[in-house]
């Protein structure tokens, strides 16, 4: 009986399920075009499944290994099982190869069915508590069915009784694997994410790359929507991103927004734009909330408008842009990304930022800084410093790009800080003076792309008029913009983090440091500085070379917790529970530390905000000024670092 039955089983379930991915790739297609290497991408998938993914699942190593077992164990089953028992291939070595994988899967499968027994709160329940029992029943099902293929047991063994027994196992099991990938279940993951990877929209990220920076819109294509707006917005490789989520929750846990209480939850945002995809509402959705707002209360469909629909305005307006839930997520999602596109429509379309939002916009258009200052006092912090300016300097090593921090008295001791470091060392730096604008980051990140590239281009042309080697720049979200968000409009530099470049200075020679005697210190990585450039080092090589040992809290690197100042955060204002400054200060205060060093002037401003007492704060530039060694004697003129001047 089984005989004929397992066959029409299984190749039932194939047909099935290859009309179901016809059907989901359909959905995705709704989306807008995106041009992809579709051969490439896909004969590129394994290596960044087994590589790419891998990276970020072996930071859990229980998780990682069960995926290995229970994943690799299925794949490799579910093609044998079709070789022996669906082609009918009886041969000893193949059954002796299904038994191997299935046993290997069923290991996998017991993992994740203790995992289940008590689920951590970010993971989500629902179909989700049943596919370990599928897991384990196709397992052990196939096993057994195999068994007398391996020689093992003689064939026919156990009666009809058993046969049928398994024969509901098989049907119950290959229907959760086979149909459960492209008709929808916890299996979808499997299906819809193998072709993310293949068709990524940030294939960049791949082989160790780094992909971080905006993708601009084309504000002369008047066809092209101004930001997302309806499900069906999005580009299809974006869509096709949702539908991989696989609802593990580590954005969820690791996002501040979520923790303080604030209307957002990056995992249930993802499903929400599943929920678009297909059509329907949120009832169904098993995992956590949004905070403060129930679930069952939200639906759409691709041609409906996002906002008020699938989700409400302040849900978007929440994230800080840390990019925490990026940096987590092991399916490679790009959640900052679909919000910062819904952001753009609102912004753009309906002029819908909300409390201070307009106002910090009008006043980058009006005077090029977001507090609306007069252009005219940017460089008054530098009264008394006699710096160089470019426009009267015909070539320098370093231009010291200054930002808007120049118009905030407790920013411009760090600047100060920061001068006399440069003129220590001897550097060949210049500044652009009432030159320089805005970079355009908070514009960008507000969904204003109009002022953004407004102000990029202009600083560009700025920019074109000088010869210098590289910018330096105190502020993490400018060195962000300059270095990987200018390019797009044609502006390529070599841009350096104050840190990175103070650790080069340091081991150079050309810094006379002292001892630090001060006491206890930790370091907070900024998001723009760690999450998006990568750079955890430099800063904690600075104060290595300023005799201090870091105390690191637990949430440190790439797992650092946002200060709360990114994204326009402060200037949206979105209410929460608690204030993320006030949890990352928090972690500090955990490691018992007397200071903190800071890279920043946003974490500088969010973490001196939390109400004292609270340790003491500086800028990692302030630390080393404060270290310097002062000659008591003229000094001889330094060594200069001063590579060959570009164009």
């Amino acid at each position: 009986m089984l005989n004929v039955l397992l066959p029409l089983l299984l190749f039932a379930a194939l047909s099935l399920a290859i009309i179901g991915a016809f059907r989901r790739i359909k959905l995705w297609r709704q989306g807008r075009p995106s041009k992809v290497d579709l051969l490439g991408g896909l004969l590129a998938m394994p290596r960044r499944y087994m590589v790419d993914l891998h990276h970020v699942v072996a930071r859990d190593k229980y998780m990682a290994n069960t995926h290995v077992a229970t994943a690799g164990g299925f794949v490799l089953a579910a093609l044998l099982a079709i070789l022996v028992h669906g082609l009918g291939l009886h041969n000893r070595i193949l059954g002796y190869a299904l038994l191997f994988a299935t046993a290997l899967m069923f290991i996998g499968a017991l993992f994740v069915f203790k995992r289940r027994l008590n689920p951590p709160a970010r993971l989500s329940k629902g179909p989700w508590m049943r596919l370990p029992k599928s897991l384990l029943v196709f397992s052990a099902s196939f096993f057994i069915l195999t068994l007398p293929v391996a020689g093992l047991l003689p064939e026919g063994f156990g009666g009809w009784m058993l046969a049928a027994v398994l024969a509901v196992g098989v049907a119950w099991g290959v229907s959760e694997m086979f149909l459960g990938m492209t008709w929808g279940g916890p299996m979808k993951h499997a299906f819809a994410g193998a072709l993310h990877l293949a068709w990524h929209r940030r294939a960049e990220r791949f082989g160790g790359g780094r992909s971080t920076g905006l993708k601009p819109l084309n504000l002369n294509d008047r066809s092209a929507p101004l930001g997302v707006e309806k499900p069906k917005d999005f580009t299809w490789n974006q869509l096709l991103g949702f539908d991989a989520c696989v609802q593990c929750g580590k954005c969820e846990a690791a996002c501040p927004a979520f923790a303080a209480g604030q209307p957002l939850n990056p995992k249930k945002l993802i499903q929400d734009m599943v929920v678009g995809l297909a059509g329907g509402t949120d009832a169904q959705f098993a995992g956590s909330p949004y905070p403060g707002k129930p679930i069952g209360e939200h639906g759409g469909n691709p041609h409906q408008p996002i906002v008020n629909g699938l989700v409400d305005a302040d849900t978007l307006w929440s994230c800080t842009t840390c990019r925490a839930c990026v940096e987590e997520c092991p399916m490679m999602i790009e959640h900052v990304d679909a919000i910062v596109d819904m952001r753009r429509f609102l912004t753009l379309e309906k002029g819908a930022t909300p409390n201070n939002g307009a106002q910090v916009l009008d006043n980058l258009i009006a005077t090029d800084n977001p507090g609306g200052f007069a252009p005219g006092g940017r460089m008054n912090w530098a009264a008394d410093l006699s710096l160089d300016v470019m426009r009267d300097t015909p070539a320098v090593d370093v231009l010291f790009w200054v930002g808007d921090g120049a118009f905030d008295m407790r920013n411009q001791r760090t600047l100060r800080a920061f001068v006399k470091v440069l003129k220590a060392a001897g550097v060949n730096f210049a500044v652009l003076g009432l030159e320089e604008r805005d970079s355009g980051d908070v514009a960008r990140r507000l969904g204003d792309e109009a002022t953004f590239q407004g102000l990029a281009k202009r600083n560009i042309q700025t920019l074109a008029q000088y010869r210098f080697n590289r910018i330096v720049t105190c502020d993490p979200h400018s060195f962000h913009v300059l270095k990987n968000e200018y390019g797009a409009f044609g502006g390529d530099y070599q841009v350096l983090h104050h840190s990175t470049f103070m650790a080069e200075l340091i081991k150079a020679g050309l810094l006379d440091l002292k001892a630090d005697t001060g006491g206890s210190m930790t370091y907070h990585d900024p998001c723009y500085l760690g999450r998006y450039n990568g750079e955890y080092e430099a800063p904690r090589t600075v104060l290595r070379a300023l005799g201090i040992e870091v105390k690191e809290m637990q949430r440190s690197g790439f797992r650092s917790r946002c200060c709360g100042g990114g994204g326009g955060a402060p200037i949206t204002d979105i209410p929460g529970k608690q204030r993320i400054p006030d949890m990352r200060m928090d972690d500090i205060r955990e490691t018992g530390a007397e200071r903190v060093a800071v890279g920043c002037p946003q974490c500088t401003a969010m973490l001196e905000g939390v109400v004292e007492p609270r340790p003491q704060i500086k800028d990692i530039a302030e630390w080393v000024a404060d270290a310097l060694i002062e000659p008591v004697t003229p000094a001889q003129p330094a060594k200069r670092l001063e590579p060959e001047v570009m164009a």
